[in-house]
């Protein structure tokens, strides 16, 4: 598995991550693919506290048991939630950003997490308090570099001009192509790594991606657009799955050090796991691509 340098860290992260909100309900079975990720090469793995309410970073911490100085663990907070209580709103605050991350250290059994990312943001965030409060986790050894999770190009300005992040979680997919208008060459310039999320757009950049569009289409494609574009795609590399054209398309940039599709069983872990093995995509595949999706652009939060 081939690694890439996280932004200007030391951590070098494998370029296939696990993204573990898709994780089964089942703990036995979730482990069972944590650990068959850790065995074959994945080393970064993302999670959240507001996944299931803290479940899912539970899940993770056992399933890392004894594994710990295998994994780089990434967890995420800022959404503002109480245990047994429905319903969550977004809280940014120093005092919640430090209690919210030492929740989730507990949940996850472990001493420091390796990445701790701000799981949103706004324009009208008190961002300097935000910063201050990761400053003070870093201090404390309980974090090692912390990031945000993003696709508002204003915010994430904000924050590579006045913090020290070495990282942007983004969307980013061939059906998303938003980040490309700006901030990957952006980011690139600075030193900051990009983590691509929902790399495979949900499912539908898969073999059975037609059984998967929504009626409803998926951002500024029509259900019917989709159904052609599939088979479009499928015929670029028709000898491999296309769910590993895609995650190979989220890691052609430079930007990119780690593409995270999630698994909630065995095949898609194999799936995703395999596409590390195969060829980057050429400069004609490439165009290929873009010749026959469209080059989304952010409409709002400019």
């Amino acid at each position: 598995m081939k690694t890439h340098r996280l932004g200007r860290s030391d951590l070098l992260v494998s370029e296939i991550g696990f993204g573990t909100m898709s994780l089964p309900k089942d703990e036995k079975e979730a482990i069972y693919l944590i650990h068959e990720a850790l065995d074959r090469g994945v080393n970064f793995f993302d999670t959240a506290d507001l996944y299931d309410q803290g479940r899912i970073e539970t899940v993770l911490g056992k399933a890392l048991k004894g594994r710990r100085d295998q994994a780089i663990i990434a967890t995420k907070g800022g959404n503002h939630w109480e245990p047994g209580k429905e319903g969550w709103f977004w809280d940014p605050s120093k005092a919640y950003i430090k209690k919210a991350f030492k929740d989730s250290l507990k949940r996850l059994g472990v001493d420091y997490v390796d990445l701790y990312q701000l799981h949103g943001g706004t324009i009208d965030d008190p961002i300097d308090e935000t910063i201050e409060a990761f400053e003070e986790l870093k201090a404390e050894g309980v974090i090692r570099y912390y990031g945000i999770s993003s696709i508002r190009p204003n915010v994430i300005r904000e924050y590579v001009k006045r913090s020290s992040i070495v990282s942007v979680m983004m969307q980013y997919s061939i059906l998303d192509r938003r980040p490309e208008e700006a901030m990957l060459d952006f980011l690139h310039e600075h030193n900051i790594s990009v983590i691509a999320r929902g790399p495979v757009a949900r499912g539908i950049l898969s073999d059975d991606g037609l059984q998967k569009i929504p009626e409803s289409g998926y951002l500024d494609y029509s259900a019917d657009e989709l159904r052609s574009l599939i088979g479009d795609l499928k015929a670029i590399r028709p000898e491999q799955p296309l769910s590993q054209t895609a995650i190979r398309y989220a890691l052609a940039h430079p930007a990119v050090a780690v593409a995270i599709p999630g698994a909630s069983r065995r095949e898609q872990l194999d799936n995703n796991i395999k596409a590390a093995d195969v060829p980057p995509l050429t400069d004609a595949e490439l165009q290929k691509i873009r010749a026959l999706t469209k080059a989304n652009r952010y409409e709002q939060h400019r």
